[in-house]
């Protein structure tokens, strides 16, 4: 697998700004699964399934079976909040201060206001524009995802949430439709489920762009009861629990696929399944064979399952196994439709068209970063097979409980996935080049704006 040394924004050129092309190809529609702190190993498309949680997502296994798996696939952070505003704006938010999870309560600010989201792209282009679910990016009404390009929104706007009603809930932890509080009231994955649902039905003859933000599997583990006796024999009782969640989610996309194809839209629809960073093993998740889990620059804290699936033009059951990234679902999704880039987007994503449609054997070279604490906080690169990890120095150690050390430690993720053999000494001057383009990375970037 081939590598360039990435040290400037990647731009994507095109010819015009964002219009609609007359591409009869287009996708008419996009839909976005995005789920919450699920295990690496708890679905059974991923290549080394557990046994346990694996069995649970027969739906979500649709995607990849009737579309592409990426074995090597990250997010931009290793929590929430960042995460999504990187996926949201197909550019590193560490650009404009996203670097941590937003405070509750934190009324000074949330995604930048100079941000364009794909929801804005998407309505530019004539698309209606749905999130369902979870918000994260800012609680003042200036940065009300109504604000934010979605005509609709129905969800929270905190990072989490019980599953089962509340009784006085917080306004920023209620559920709620376009601004307007709603009843608490029944199981929120099915209520979500529910609402992805609805949306489709009322734009199923219009073209439209639907961003679903489960929740699930995020704290508190409150599965529904009936999806708890299905797990009865999961052991240990959070190992269960959290099966109990992953099964409600798999029924709620279900759900999403089916209303699809009930309207007759799965070929004219570019559906993608991801999850927002690493599997909180704290909770239950399993991040087997990798080391670490969310808030960490292990593997375990930014590798993660993803599937997209375009019936007729994706491949069925076809395998990605170049290194890919969140930032690269908004200019996958704008060309799927036939939306042109502008290059004063200054995205940091790709298309992954030409690769998932099989034009090209491989995507072009490129190196991958992460921050996570400023520039004094832990920093990763991965160029090809080689990951960097420096500045992780952390008292309280590993998951393993195994202190960890400042120094840049370098590792052969084709040989070495649980991040075990450290090749900083052998590899010097890899590591120097590497060291440089982080270097050369931090120089574009702010520090944290909270």
């Amino acid at each position: 697998m081939k590598v360039v040394l990435a040290l400037l924004p990647l731009v994507l050129v095109a010819a015009a700004p964002a219009q609609e092309a007359a591409a009869p190809a287009a996708a008419r529609n996009v839909v976005v699964i995005l789920c919450d702190d699920a295990g690496y190993a708890d679905f059974g498309f991923q290549a080394q399934p557990c046994a346990d949680v694996a069995p649970l997502t027969p739906q979500i296994d649709r995607i990849a079976r009737e579309g592409v798996r990426f074995t090597d696939a990250y997010t931009s952070g290793c929590v929430c909040s960042p995460t999504r505003a990187g996926l949201l704006t197909g550019r590193y938010q560490q650009r404009f201060g996203h670097e941590r999870n937003i405070p509750q309560g934190y009324q000074k600010g949330g995604l930048s206001l100079d941000e364009r989201t794909v929801a804005d792209r998407m309505h530019d282009a004539g698309r209606a524009t749905g999130l369902v679910g979870k918000w994260h990016l800012g609680y003042p009404p200036e940065y009300h995802p109504n604000r934010r390009g979605f005509d609709e929104f129905f969800g929270f706007l905190m990072g989490a949430r019980a599953y089962r009603p509340l009784e006085n809930p917080i306004p920023d932890r209620a559920l709620q439709r376009n601004g307007e509080r709603q009843p608490e009231g029944g199981y929120v994955t099915d209520r979500l489920g529910d609402a992805a649902v609805e949306f489709i039905g009322r734009h199923a003859k219009e073209r439209f762009f639907l961003y679903v933000a489960f929740n699930a599997v995020h704290a508190p583990l409150q599965p529904a009861s009936g999806d708890l006796e299905k797990v009865a024999h999961i052991e240990p009782q959070r190992r269960r629990n959290y099966a109990g969640l992953m099964v409600g989610l798999d029924r709620s996309v279900g759900r999403v696929l089916d209303a699809l194809e009930e309207h007759g839209l799965v070929e004219d629809t570019l559906v993608v399944f991801t999850n927002d960073n690493g599997g909180q093993t704290q909770t239950g998740a399993n991040n087997t064979p990798l080391r670490g889990r969310k808030a960490q620059l292990w593997e375990g804290g930014i590798r993660v399952p993803m599937a997209m699936r375009w019936p007729g033009r994706i491949p069925a059951n076809s395998v990605v196994d170049d290194p890919v990234i969140t930032l690269d679902i908004l200019p996958t999704t704008l060309a799927a439709c036939g939306v042109a880039i502008d290059p004063d987007w200054r995205l940091d994503g790709v298309d992954l068209g030409p690769r998932i449609q099989g034009a090209v054997p491989s995507l072009a070279e490129r190196t991958l970063f992460w921050r996570s604490q400023g520039s004094k906080g832990p920093v990763a690169a991965r160029r090809g097979d080689w990951k960097l990890l420096a500045r992780a120095a952390s008292p309280k150690g590993d998951d393993e409980g195994e202190p960890t050390a400042a120094a840049p430690r370098l590792f052969d993720l084709r040989k070495d996935l649980g991040e075990r053999d450290d090749r900083a000494a052998a590899e010097p001057e890899r590591c120097k080049a590497m060291l440089a383009e982080i270097a050369a990375f931090e120089a574009q970037l702010v520090e944290p704006r909270w």
